[in-house]
């Protein structure tokens, strides 16, 4: 069944006049040529627009007959190949779901590309897909400087503003990227998902950079179509919101006047190459089609209302300034569009024939990349002159505490690679809320040890862009209760990155993350939070928890060298209630300090548990806090006559599930003491893993109530304690 804006498009050039020309406003061959845009220019316009159209109509007829797996078209969003022609190829887009035309256009000049039948592999869901793979329906190319983004709402903005501020960032340090060092970063988006906060907090990002004068080359580009959905965007809102903010450089072109879009968005990439400052390009575009293949546009627009946007169909327009100006006649301009028609559809044949992903294993290959060997091999390097660096070598410096001991970790890495950037909220000056980044600024200098704008999901923006860069962000979330206002940026972006682009992209970055119960005098929900759940859960993201001072510097340094190795995305928890503690089983006793790894015991494998003690009666399972809990517990055991073994997991994703089955099997009862909620918490997942590989002794678990945590002593009725984990273990001996 042929598509009406199909049909309005053929019968309109049938019936192409003069007349019809002047009435839209078509510029004069005079116009065209003081813009700069050649009759050559606009054809390629047109075989790029025409190109994204057919692919479209392809689309939905895959879909009807089961073959074709994603729909939203680009139909009306056509004007977008102008930011492409205005850009270089090896410029880094992140692009908005309509952006069929961009690619088309943005491929034309790189010999041997396919634009037409990528798209159409990904439609299809085929494995010879070029970036995802079959994996997803994207717009990405590695040759094409076009990196996948997901459909999430806006998701990728921070990630941009990231990119930017990191490709600047980077030429100061020397560290080189695969993009020049002039290149200016685009990123598009709707009108709908310019009122998402995410938007919102990205763009107050750049502008905050731009204020401060650190250079930020970001072209957003916001294709207002005026609906999201069917929810109307109120007429004049884009223009009124942006076309007057300090800092932030306003273009804005109708999509229905490509030799305006053209000149306009030519401006615009040279003005944002040229200042190294951020603009906004408000491209005025029209949605045809409606939103998806599965939606109804009628059940929310008038039959009038749809059929008066196709006379700002940008097709259309780009055929009517070639005709009225004589590069094209009606007839040539028919002849190209159907030629596309038949080209896409022999297309779509081959595509269906091409193979698809055949098992679990190749679906996730690019989401678990691990290289253990070369993890250890880069952890086992001495860092140059270690010694001059740090006055002594660290492990020479006494007995560290948790604090301390990733503070020496840290400055460690920072020492041996320039490409190691250290940053977050108070980090810098203050040196953390805790004291844990003191120093470091002043050791490594204010463009490798920054602060941040007080906005999580800046932060993780910053640190997603600069892996892209080619830097090692090691970024900070002050408390982890705040890092759920950003998890989007973790689940949506950075762990789906090498999913999206069958690994080609990653997201290399060791996220630290202060959290964790049990803080005396200070607390509260905010500043005591044991929800993990929203990390555990996300494919191929590594969480480390550690617990001793020696656990946490090595396993930071395994997170960078996994970061650098394998671009994984590492959540390093660290307990705050631990950072400053000393002791371990009464006051003086120091035993909870421990010396600073040397060089060839500076590596906990990823998923490697650690065993203290060798009691034969009960494994104690724990982590975090509840780690010096289950020793002091254990030590009381032994006086009833239970002799203990303790198992720090270490790590919560991956579990260390060979080593929690052989603590098991040692003893053959286990108890989990899980300081996070008993609904969603680590205990859950660690049972069982038990079950799953056939343990059959006793298992029991405490945890703490599912309950936020509340302010000062009453923190303590909810919270895991170690009388609970005694009576549990007593319990479960009998």
């Amino acid at each position: 069944m042929t598509e009406p804006i199909d049909e309005h498009f053929v019968q309109s050039l049938a019936h192409f006049d003069d007349r019809i020309s002047v009435e839209i406003g078509t510029p004069s061959s005079t116009e065209i040529g003081s813009a700069g845009v050649s009759g050559e220019d606009l054809v390629a316009l047109f075989d790029s627009q025409a190109g994204s159209r057919h692919l479209d109509f392809k689309a939905r007829e895959l879909g009807k007959r089961g073959v074709g797996f994603y729909s939203i078209g680009s139909s009306g969003h056509e004007s977008n190949a102008a930011v492409a022609a205005a850009l270089r190829v090896s410029d880094p887009a992140l692009l908005h779901y309509r952006s069929g035309a961009f690619y088309l256009q943005r491929a034309r000049p790189v010999a041997g590309s396919t634009p037409l039948m990528d798209v159409l592999l990904g439609v299809v869901a085929s494995a010879d897909e070029p970036i995802s793979a079959g994996r997803h329906k994207v717009f990405g190319n590695a040759d094409l400087s076009v990196i996948p983004q997901t459909s999430t709402i806006a998701s990728h903005l921070p990630r941009s503003v990231g990119l930017a501020f990191a490709l600047e960032r980077g030429a100061k340090l020397g560290v080189s990227a695969e993009w020049p060092a002039d290149s200016v970063v685009v990123c598009s988006f709707g009108d709908a998902s310019a009122n998402h906060s995410t938007t919102t907090g990205a763009i107050n990002s750049a502008l905050h950079c731009g204020f401060q004068g650190l250079p930020l080359p970001l072209l957003f580009v916001c294709e207002d179509n005026g609906i999201g959905i069917s929810v109307r965007t109120p007429s004049g809102w884009i223009a009124q919101t942006y076309r007057d903010r300090p800092g932030l450089r306003y273009f804005t072109a109708d999509g229905a006047d490509p030799v305006e879009c053209l000149r306009v968005s030519r401006e615009a990439a040279d003005w944002v190459r040229e200042h190294r400052a951020p603009a906004f390009l408000h491209l005025r575009t029209v949605r045809l089609m409606g939103h998806a293949g599965s939606d109804v546009e009628s059940a929310y627009r008038s039959r009038t209302e749809i059929t008066a946007d196709h006379e700002r169909d940008p097709l259309l327009a780009t055929a009517k300034v070639l005709i009225s100006r004589g590069v094209l006649t009606p007839d040539d301009v028919l002849a190209r569009y159907e030629a596309v028609r038949a080209e896409v559809a022999a297309l779509a044949e081959d595509a269906l024939s091409r193979r698809k992903l055949g098992s679990a294993a190749e679906v996730m290959a690019s989401v678990h990349a691990h290289s253990p060997e070369a993890i250890a091999a880069r952890t086992a390097e001495t860092p140059p002159g270690r010694a001059t660096t740090f006055g002594t070598a660290p492990e020479d410096e006494g007995p560290l505490t948790l604090a301390q001991a990733i503070n020496r970790s840290l400055a460690e890495e920072l020492g041996r690679d320039n490409r190691v950037i250290v940053f977050g909220e108070d980090v810098a000056r203050k040196g953390g809320v805790y004291g844990v980044t003191r120093g470091l600024r002043k050791k490594f200098g204010g463009s490798r040890v920054f602060d941040t704008l007080l906005d999580e999901q800046s932060v993780l923006g910053t640190a997603l862009g600069a892996g892209l860069a080619g830097l090692v962000p090691i970024p900070e979330i002050q408390y982890l209760a705040y890092l759920h206002n950003a998890a989007d940026q973790l689940r949506g972006e950075a762990s789906t990155l090498s999913f999206f682009s069958n690994g080609r992209y990653t997201n290399p970055m060791v996220v630290r993350i202060a959290g964790y119960g049990y803080q005396k005098g200070f607390g509260g929900h905010f500043h005591n939070d044991d929800s993990v759940a929203a990390l555990r859960d996300l494919p191929g993201v590594v969480v480390a928890s550690p617990s001793r001072p020696d656990d946490a510097a090595a396993m930071l340094r395994t997170c960078v060298a996994a970061a650098r190795e394998d671009g994984r995305v590492c959540a390093f928890l660290e307990p705050i209630a631990l950072y400053h503690t000393r002791d371990l089983h009464e006051a003086g006793d120091d035993g909870w300090l421990s010396r600073y790894p040397a060089p060839g015991e500076h590596h906990v494998p990823i998923g490697r548990a650690r065993v203290h003690g060798d009691g034969e009666d009960l494994t104690l399972v724990s982590f975090g806090n509840g780690v010096p809990m289950s020793l002091r517990v254990a030590e009381r055991l032994r006086h009833q006559g239970v002799h203990a073994r303790v198992l720090d997991l270490r790590w919560l994703a991956p579990l260390p599930a060979e080593d929690l089955l052989r603590a098991a099997e040692a003893t053959g009862t286990v108890l989990v003491a899980d300081e996070t909620r008993r609904s969603g918490g680590v205990s859950e997942p660690v049972v069982t893993s038990l079950v799953d590989a056939g343990f059959t002794g006793r298992i029991g678990r405490v945890a703490s109530e599912d309950s936020f945590i509340p302010l000062g002593a009453a923190a303590y009725h909810v919270l895991l304690d170690e009388d609970t984990i005694e009576t549990a273990a007593l319990k479960l001996m009998r």
